[in-house]
C-alpha cells in the first residue's frame, strides 16, 4: 500500500445544475468565492506551479498553496496549508483536487482532499468546513442568492472548526 493511501482523506461530491464552464469560473474567481466561501477570495492565475492564496475580509491570509493541475472546465488540483495558528501551519500542505463532470443540465462536482497527516486537526476542520462551502456554491450557482448558515460573523468556518476540535 502506498503512503499516500494509508493517510486520512475526505471525498465530497454534489450535483449543481449549471454548466462546466459556469462552475469552474465560480471555483477559480474571487469575486464569485467571496459570496460563498464566508467572505473569503481566491486568488491565482490558475497555471501550474502558480500560488493559490485564499484571503479573508480582513486581508489575511487562511490558505496557501501551489497549483498542480488546471484543466478547465474539467479539473483543478492544487496544495493547500491551513494558515490560520502555528498548529495547523505544521501540518504542511494537503492535496485539494476537484473533477468536473457534466450530466445533462447538471454538473456533478467531486472534491478530495487528501494527503493529511495521522491526527490531522485540519482534517478535523475542513470535514465540516467543505459541505458548508460546496452547499452555498451549490445555492449560490442554482438561485443566484448566498445560502445563510454557520456562526453569525463567521468568515473562517475551517479555522473555527480546526480550533474547536484542539480545544475538545
Amino acid at each position: 500500500m502506498s503512503e499516500t493511501s494509508e493517510r486520512p482523506s475526505f471525498v465530497y461530491a454534489t450535483y449543481i445544475t449549471t454548466t462546466p464552464e459556469r462552475l469552474w469560473e465560480a471555483l477559480t474567481s474571487g469575486d464569485f468565492t467571496r459570496r460563498y466561501w464566508f467572505g473569503q477570495r481566491i486568488e491565482s492565475e490558475w497555471r501550474v506551479g502558480a500560488p493559490v492564496r485564499l484571503v479573508a475580509e480582513d486581508g489575511s491570509l487562511t490558505v496557501s498553496g501551489e497549483v498542480l493541475e488546471a484543466d478547465a472546465p474539467r479539473r483543478l488540483a492544487y496544495t493547500f496549508r491551513a494558515e490560520g495558528s502555528a498548529e495547523s501551519r505544521a501540518e504542511g500542505h494537503s492535496h485539494v483536487s476537484m473533477e468536473i463532470e457534466p450530466l445533462g443540465s447538471a454538473v456533478k462536482l467531486t472534491l478530495v482532499h487528501d494527503r493529511f497527516p495521522a491526527d490531522s486537526r485540519v482534517l478535523t476542520g475542513i470535514s465540516g468546513g467543505w459541505p458548508k462551502i460546496l452547499s452555498g456554491l451549490k445555492t449560490l450557482l442554482e438561485t443566484g442568492a448566498p445560502l445563510s448558515i454557520g456562526k453569525p460573523g463567521a468568515t473562517r468556518p475551517a479555522e473555527e472548526a480546526v480550533a474547536a476540535s484542539a480545544a475538545a
